[in-house]
């Protein structure tokens, strides 16, 4: 448990909104979507925020996404559900910088969190909520790392946790989620299919809707990613985010906590954000070119970058609201230019990516070639989770060691 002061006199949430209709709910309910059906969003009396905490004031505190307790919905920091989670690295990538011949390329390392990816920042916040509200049983479903930080802090808290997976899920995350205490399913179908299993558990009375976006506060854990970054950056952020986008709960909160930060002040300008798909699962990106709010389902999704195969999101149109509002755009890339990505930065930088946080340098690449980012702009790219978690080549150059070794060609 993070050593912080125990009182509700940091609690400044005023209000749950419904994220279409801007209906105000109550912040003391237990809450799924809003009566219209749409994700819920949580307010903050900013003003009270901005008078009673400063930079200087943050930087006394612990190097953990719960240092910004101002800006995040629990009332007692003795509800938090933690496994330290630290601040996650900046890892500059010079010499691909010198190879494009733009602007500094940056990646924010999120493998570095407890379960190995950025879903913990989420489920952390979620189950501390969830905590809070005494709530006992909960189910998901996952393309898996999600499931595995959904397990460790269901499991940590208490909580019954139910996960249920695509059958082709990688094995490893399915091997995380049963050992870290959840009880797994296995569904012959895509993550669409998992949530209406989900949703009809919930409408039997039997859990609790833990789904992307079915409850108000996952995007608050993953609104600390921006929250952090921005700290990071010197109170200042990158020209451009890319960020590996299925159901958009990372770019969603993001782009909410940059507009907090210059509400309060701290920050003076927002990045321009930019949503990552792959062409064989790229709802966002269809519904981006075609002016349109909301992103029909895709079918036969497919990608090499499971974390990112979501046919539809139920926050949509939140995500295109940030991409078109901070000026920036979506783009789908290829799972050959997502492997090669995975290549050229582990072999010119020595950092292992996972497929999704690839497919943000192959977008770079792209958008760059396109001229949708210039020379001069600095990016940011969301490594989202450990590459150790995905199949890797399996290397087949062989030395008999009693055989003629031409050492020279070595």
């Amino acid at each position: 448990m993070p050593a912080l002061p125990s009182s509700d006199q940091n609690y400044f949430v005023t209000q749950l909104e419904c994220g279409m209709t801007g209906e105000a709910l109550d912040r003391n309910a237990v809450h799924n979507l809003s009566p219209a059906g749409y994700p819920i969003l949580v307010r903050y009396d900013l003003d009270a925020v901005k008078g009673y905490v400063s930079k200087a004031d943050l930087k006394e505190r612990p190097q953990d996404m719960w240092r910004f307790r101002e800006l995040l919905p629990m009332r007692s920091v003795e509800s938090i559900v933690s496994f330290g989670e630290t601040f996650t690295p900046l890892i500059n990538l010079p010499s691909l910088r010198r190879d494009v011949g733009g602007g500094e390329i940056v990646v924010k390392d999120e493998g570095r969190l407890p379960t190995g990816s950025f879903k913990t920042r989420g489920l952390a916040m979620a189950v501390t909520m969830a905590r809070e509200f005494g709530i006992q049983k909960i189910a998901m479903p996952t393309n898996g790392n999600a499931g595995a930080s959904f397990a460790a802090y269901a499991t940590r808290a208490g909580i019954e946790s139910i996960v249920f997976c695509p059958d082709d899920t990688p094995d490893i995350n399915m091997a995380e989620i049963a050992l870290q205490g959840s009880r797994l399913y296995r569904v012959n179908g895509l993550i669409n299919d998992c949530g209406k299993l989900v949703g009809k558990g919930r409408e039997g009375g039997h859990w609790f809707d833990f789904s992307t976006l079915k409850e108000p506060y996952r995007i608050e854990g993953k609104k600390t990613m921006g929250l952090e970054l921005a700290e990071q950056y010197g109170w200042d952020v990158p020209d451009v985010i890319f960020y590996p986008t299925g159901g958009g709960t990372g770019l969603i909160g993001m782009w909410k906590a940059f507009n907090e930060l210059k509400a309060l002040g701290f920050i003076d300008r927002l990045p321009r954000m930019v949503a990552v798909q792959a062409t064989g699962c790229q709802p966002i990106v269809r519904a981006y070119h075609t002016n349109d709010r909301h992103a029909p389902l895709f079918t036969n999704a497919s990608t090499v970058a499971a974390g990112i195969r979501v046919p539809i999101a139920i926050g949509d149109f939140l995500i295109l609201d940030a991409v078109r509002d901070s000026g920036g755009f979506a783009i789908a890339v290829d799972d050959a230019a997502i492997l090669a990505a995975r290549e050229t930065v582990g072999r010119r930088e020595g950092l292992l990516l996972c497929p999704e946080g690839a497919a943000t340098y192959a977008a770079y690449i792209e958008a760059y070639r396109q001229g949708l980012v210039g020379q001069k702009d600095s990016v940011l790219l969301f490594n989202c989770a450990t590459g150790l978690k995905y199949p890797m080549p399996i290397p087949t150059d062989f030395l008999d060691k009693d055989g003629a070794i031409a050492f020279a060609e070595i």
